[in-house]
């Protein structure tokens, strides 16, 4: 009796760790604001210095070059998706 009560209690209490891990995880992926945009830009520059500083670092010069204009891109890409949420936010303001 005393192990089958221990073992509900785990079982419980792993679900409830599980459940709210999620949730917190899921509410850090906030890309939908100019905002989100503009960090996710800055953490793909991050990602782009560190992978080819890596590869550098093991002798792979071209891969190097082609990881860094992928994410490079990639930046490019979030901080244009970010001015365009920005600008039609304000434009929205001005205008009405």
């Amino acid at each position: 009796m005393k192990r089958k009560i221990l073992q509900s209690l785990t079982v419980t209490s792993l679900g409830l760790i599980l459940s709210f891990t999620l949730m917190t995880a899921s509410a850090q992926e906030n890309n939908n604001t100019a905002k989100g945009e503009m960090k996710t830009s800055g953490s793909e520059v991050k990602r782009a210095g560190t992978s080819a500083g890596h590869d550098v670092k093991h002798g792979r010069l071209v891969r190097a070059g082609k990881h860094f204009g992928r994410h490079t891109g990639r930046a490019g890409r979030h901080f244009g998706r970010g001015t365009k949420k920005a600008t039609k936010k304000v434009v929205k303001h001005v205008i009405s």
